[in-house]
C-alpha cells in the first residue's frame, strides 16, 4: 500500500509540472496518449520493475475512480507496463533433488513429520505438481493407483502418472501419521492435524538448502520446474510435458525447461536425418 501511495503521489507530481498546475479532476480525465507516454517517458532510467508497478498503481486508482462514478479516462486501457524478464529458478540437478528428498526424511525428530516431508517433496517432483496441488489432496486421493487427477489452475483437471516411488513415499507416510485422516479431509496434515500450509513446507525447504549448498532460488515449486526439466533432458515430448504440468501454452512450458546445450546438441545428432551426413 506505501508503494502504491508512492507511485501515485509521483504521478500527480508530474501531471503538476506537465500541464504547469495542479493536477484535478478535469486533467485526469482529459489526459491522452500523449500525456501517458510523457509519463512514462519521464520514468526512463527506473527499473522496469518499478514502472510496471507504477503503471498497474495508475490503472487501478482510474478503475477506481471509474466504479465510483468520479471520472472516466478509456485511454488509460490502453497504458501498458514494460515486458518484465520471466524469471525461472534455475533447475536442481538430478543429484541436488535425490539429495533434498533424502534429507527432508531425516531431518525432524518425529518420524511421521520427517516422512510427511519427504513424501510431500517427492510428490511434487515425482508429478511436477504445484505445492497448493499436492497440500489440496485430500485422503481419499491414497494409496495411489497408476494414474492420479490433479485439479490445478482455473479448476482444470489433468490425470498424472504415479511413480511407484511416490506412492511408497506417502505410503509410509499414512502408516506413522498419529492423526485420523477421514476421506473427505487432508492428506498431509500438519502437528495439529489441520491440512499441512504450504507455508511449512517452504520453511522446511529454506532450513534444508545451507546444508546442500543450494541457492536461494531453491523453492518447493523448483521441484516443478526440475520435474520437467529432467524429463525434457530425458528425452521427454515438450508438448507431453506441457500436459503433465497442466500449462495452456506451450511456452510457459519452456520457461520451465533448462536443458543444457550440449544435451541439446546430443538430441540433434541422434535424432536429426541429416546429421550424420
Amino acid at each position: 500500500m506505501a508503494a502504491y501511495r508512492r507511485d501515485l503521489t509521483a504521478f500527480l507530481l508530474f501531471l503538476g509540472h506537465h500541464f504547469g498546475a495542479r493536477a484535478d479532476r478535469a486533467t485526469l480525465e482529459r489526459l491522452g496518449s500523449a500525456d501517458f507516454r510523457s509519463w512514462l517517458a519521464s520514468r526512463s532510467g527506473k527499473a522496469r520493475r518499478s514502472t510496471a508497478r507504477a503503471v498497474s498503481a495508475v490503472r487501478s486508482f482510474y478503475n477506481f475512480l471509474d466504479k465510483q462514478d468520479i471520472l472516466h479516462n478509456p485511454t488509460v486501457t490502453a497504458l501498458r507496463a514494460p515486458k518484465l524478464p520471466h524469471a525461472v529458478p534455475k533447475p536442481l540437478s538430478v543429484a541436488e533433488t535425490g539429495e533434498l528428498l533424502d534429507m527432508a526424511g531425516t531431518d525432524n525428530a518425529e518420524a511421521w513429520i520427517a516422512a510427511r516431508d519427504e513424501a510431500v517433496l517427492t510428490l511434487i517432483y515425482g508429478c511436477g505438481l504445484r505445492i497448493a496441488e499436492a497440500l489440496g489432496l485430500n485422503r481419499s486421493a491414497a494409496p495411489f493407483g497408476p494414474t492420479l487427477v490433479v485439479t490445478g489452475k482455473g479448476n482444470k483437471q489433468r490425470v498424472l502418472p504415479v511413480l511407484p516411488v511416490v506412492g511408497e513415499a506417502v505410503a509410509r507416510y499414512l502408516a506413522l501419521c498419529p492423526h485420523p485422516l477421514t476421506p473427505d479431509g487432508p492428506l498431509f496434515v500438519g502437528k495439529k492435524g489441520g491440512r499441512l500450509s504450504p507455508r511449512i513446507v517452504q520453511l522446511l525447504v529454506r532450513k534444508l538448502r545451507p546444508a546442500l549448498g543450494l541457492p536461494e532460488t531453491a523453492t518447493p515449486h523448483v521441484l516443478r520446474h526440475s520435474f520437467a526439466t529432467h524429463l525434457l533432458a530425458g528425452g521427454g515430448d515438450l508438448r507431453a510435458i506441457q500436459e503433465l504440468l497442466g500449462h495452456a501454452s506451450l511456452s510457459t512450458t519452456q520457461r520451465y525447461t533448462d536443458v543444457d546445450t550440449a544435451r541439446l546438441l546430443d538430441v540433434y545428432d541422434a535424432a536429426h536425418p541429416k546429421a550424420k551426413n
